[in-house]
């Protein structure tokens, strides 16, 4: 299972990416702000597996960015915490760029 490692990196880039550089966590997170708030909904939207998934939720409790309702047990919810509704905005500015930038005229995407 995928352990959270805190950065001790000086620079804030550097910390931030020890968590945020990881593709799944990316999109987990994606997917909270597009309402998913239990484990099996995640599963259903995303193509991960269960072990991945289970870690990197983990991951994000333990970073403060989602909290787990109750802590322990099944059936649980995630929500974003605070700090994790902080990063809405480049989480906006990330969809606009790669809308801007990487699909071809014409070519869908959906809001965020």
């Amino acid at each position: 299972m995928k352990k959270y490692i805190v950065s001790h990196a000086p620079c804030p880039v550097g910390r931030a990416s020890r968590l945020l550089g990881d593709r799944w966590v990316i999109l987990i997170l994606r997917e909270a702000f597009l309402g998913a708030d239990r484990f099996e909904q995640f599963i259903e939207r995303l193509p991960i597996s269960r072990a991945a998934l289970t870690s990197r939720l983990a991951i994000l409790v333990e970073a403060g960015v989602l909290k787990r309702d109750p802590p322990k047990g099944h059936r649980a919810r995630y929500a974003l915490t605070q700090a994790g509704d902080g990063l809405r905005p480049m989480f906006t500015e990330m969809w606009r760029w790669g809308e801007k930038h990487l699909f071809e005229q014409g070519e869908y995407s959906p809001e965020f």
